[in-house]
């Protein structure tokens, strides 16, 4: 890709019974400053009219080459990986697309500029802020900045940027579409990405600017972690447990993976592994040595707890 032309790119978009917010969101995508070349929609057999309405949208905007393809109806994260094997040859970025949101007209066009000083053969992660809305796109706030920068050693143990904000470049369409085949089950495909680019050495970058309008409903699989009340939930999560069974199912889908790593993050995985192994003492020694971490103070203080608990 060169600079004076604009770069093709392709829209991912996962759907499953998304007809009460779908026609909002693809109006929005059809109204980015930087027009997309292709959309892919990959639909895990909805039953409520969203096939329709896609098949409507691609009448009203022809100018748009619109593929409706089969979902493997196996969840969100197995349809976007799928997604992310469709993408053919000559497209520069793809940018992945949840069904409810609503983006803002500039988004391709902020993480298009972001991404083509990158070196095309490099996979490059590029994701952001968003607002946080209500169901009916009121109530806005920010969602919280991360405060130290992207790395293997964050991606561990937490994700950096909500899917719906994501694109990649060629480079990491190509590193991801390889690595799709390989894991079994995830716990979304937003984390499992910011893990595989970061630990293959890929760049990633993170916009503060807000990208989209995110769409807090009953229907979201995990949500953005705002507020005291998010924060105690996520908090409760990993107290449970829950946080320690994340980790496993990331282990090893990443194990299957780990070829594409760096040598040094391939043995940060191992170290890590040796972490949830080791005694209480022993976790936070591996802890402190390998220096994983978590965004923000109660972010950090939680890493700690779950460490001395074996939560981790």
């Amino acid at each position: 890709m060169t600079e004076s032309h604009s770069p093709r790119i392709a829209i991912l978009l996962a759907t499953y019974n998304g007809a009460a917010n779908l026609d909002e969101q693809l109006e929005s995508l059809a109204a980015q400053h930087l027009r997309p070349a292709l959309l892919i929609v990959s639909d895990d057999g909805s039953t409520d009219g969203t096939r329709e309405l896609v098949r409507a949208f691609a009448v009203r905007h022809s100018w748009l080459d619109l593929r409706l393809i089969d979902g493997p109806c196996q969840g969100s994260a197995r349809n976007f990986l799928h997604l992310l094997g469709q993408v053919p040859e000559g497209i520069d970025m793809v940018a992945l697309s949840d069904q409810d949101d609503v983006w803002l007209p500039d988004k391709l066009a902020r993480g298009a500029k972001a991404l083509r000083n990158e070196p095309a053969d490099l996979p490059v992660l590029y994701g952001g802020s968003s607002w946080i809305c209500d169901a009916d796109l009121g109530n806005r706030r920010p969602y919280p900045l991360p405060q130290r920068a992207p790395g293997f050693r964050h991606a561990l143990v937490q994700n950096i940027a909500g899917g719906n904000t994501m694109m990649l470049n060629r480079g990491g369409i190509e590193l991801l579409a390889e690595a799709s085949r390989e894991p079994g089950r995830l716990v979304v495909h937003d984390w499992w990405i910011y893990q595989i680019v970061s630990g293959a050495g890929g760049r990633v970058i993170f916009d503060p600017v807000p990208l989209l309008l995110y769409r807090q409903h009953g229907g979201n699989l995990i949500g953005a972690n705002h507020g005291l009340a998010a924060k105690n939930r996520r908090l409760m999560m990993m107290l449970s447990g829950r946080f320690r069974l994340w980790n496993a199912i990331n282990i090893r889908a990443l194990r299957a993976s780990a070829h594409r790593f760096t040598p040094e993050n391939r043995r940060l995985l191992e170290e890590f592994e040796a972490l949830r192994r080791a005694g209480p003492l022993g976790r936070l020694r591996r802890l402190n040595r390998i220096g994983l971490y978590r965004q923000g103070l109660p972010g950090s203080l939680s890493l700690w707890l779950a460490a001395v608990l074996g939560r981790i």
